[in-house]
């Protein structure tokens, strides 16, 4: 156990039935961090105190859970959430939520939202008690109580892609530092975080293939390169930076681009295009392959989607898929009508 700094703000640790956990003392004064966790250690030695019990959802969401979540691709987007819990039900012992109490969360929340983000919020706090089960901070009726709280209704499934001469259009207006960004997420399929994430020891120009070590689902992904790829990275790398490994680069500042909100906005709204954002360039990529006859699983894998029924929302795209199950059907009835044919003389 003990004080430590995190950036600037003071943290401590404490071991609790053998386990080790972190808290923030939200300080960045010394003095004020060393008692609050002078008072943390009070109150283990306090036998008639029930110290887990004692942990609110907020203190163990931020605390434990955030830095925790830290490994995973989704960790802005919980940073995010955190933020949007109203502080009622921050204050509640993470022992004492019931399923009412998330019916009313889901209430709150439904206010300035859709239902598919109020799901994903839920979806965050569900899996955020779960791992507090798994840690031995909370008891499996209070999982149980959660876990009965269902999804809202009315979420709508999106599905928006461009065309091929929006896609041509979309590249020809970028700004230069866009360009690429957009070329390798039409290509590729590939989430903005895994683009602007992307260093040069994971470019394999030699075997063709893009190597992902850190991805969503928390698997290794490697993704063959087609020709337009190749080239692209081959232009890239002759003009690179030997200060920085990564491959996007603020043409600024030099430093490794953390956001292309703006850029990509006017890009569409140059293009003409509306109602879109840069998810859907891998809803692009996904649905142009489906159009073209590659089967689901090669999609699936594509994609790095863990289970196949996340890829399935593209199955309605896929015409040949349609066409070889109505031909199989022809041939099959086709078939018995020249058999009896036949057994009749």
């Amino acid at each position: 156990m003990g004080l430590y700094k995190r950036g600037n703000i003071w943290w401590f640790s404490v071991t609790i039935k053998g386990k080790q956990f972190r808290f923030s003392t939200k300080t960045t004064d010394r003095k004020k961090a060393t008692e609050i966790y002078a008072k943390a250690l009070l109150e283990l030695d306090n036998p008639t105190k029930d110290v887990e019990n004692q942990i609110s959802f907020g203190e163990f969401f931020e605390n434990q859970y955030l830095p925790f979540s830290e490994r995973q691709a989704s960790h802005q987007s919980k940073k995010y959430y955190f933020k949007v819990i109203p502080e009622w039900f921050k204050k509640i012992p993470i022992n004492q939520i019931t399923t009412r109490d998330i019916e009313l969360l889901q209430g709150d929340l439904l206010k300035g939202r859709t239902p598919a983000s109020v799901n994903r919020i839920i979806a965050t706090i569900k899996h955020s008690l779960r791992k507090a089960y798994e840690w031995e901070l909370t008891e499996e009726e209070t999982l149980k109580r959660v876990q009965r709280v269902k999804p809202l209704k009315g979420e709508v499934q999106r599905l928006r892609f461009l065309s091929l001469e929006e896609c041509h259009k979309l590249i020809e207006v970028a700004e230069p530092h866009l360009k690429p960004i957009i070329i390798t997420a039409l290509n590729t399929g590939m989430r903005k975080g895994e683009i602007l994430s992307l260093t040069w020891s994971q470019i394999d120009l030699k075997h063709g293939f893009i190597h992902l070590e850190k991805t969503k689902n928390g698997e290794r992904r490697d993704i063959p390169m087609n020709d337009t790829l190749k080239i692209l990275f081959r232009d890239l790398i002759k003009n690179r930076r030997l200060d920085s490994d990564y491959v996007f680069l603020n043409p600024e500042t030099g430093k490794r681009l953390t956001d292309i909100k703006r850029s990509f906005r006017t890009a569409c709204k140059r293009a003409g295009i509306t109602d879109f954002r840069f998810h859907d360039l891998r809803h692009t990529f996904a649905s142009h392959l489906i159009m073209n006859g590659v089967d689901l699983k090669t999609v699936q894998e594509l994609l790095g989607h863990k289970t196949i029924k996340m890829t399935l929302k593209y199955s309605h795209l896929s015409k040949a898929h349609k066409e070889k199950a109505v031909n199989t059907l022809n041939i099959t009835i086709y078939h018995n009508f020249i058999t009896v044919r036949q057994e009749r003389g």
